[in-house]
């Protein structure tokens, strides 16, 4: 398990240790929304349909 490990090599006593994983988890979360998902979604994915048809005025 990676979690274990980690919690190993975090120092400090166990409320430090707390802490510093959930900034750890922020900054994670933060990497992942600003660079990793948008580039899955402007490279991998097909583009969306951009056609949106237009009210028929009588």
């Amino acid at each position: 398990m990676i979690f274990p490990l980690v919690w190993r090599l975090l120092p400090g006593p166990t409320a430090l240790k707390v802490l510093e994983l959930l900034v750890l988890l922020v900054a994670i979360v933060f990497v992942l929304f600003t660079w990793v998902f948008p580039w899955i979604a402007a490279d991998i994915l097909p583009p969306p349909d951009g056609t949106v048809d237009a009210p028929h005025s009588p």
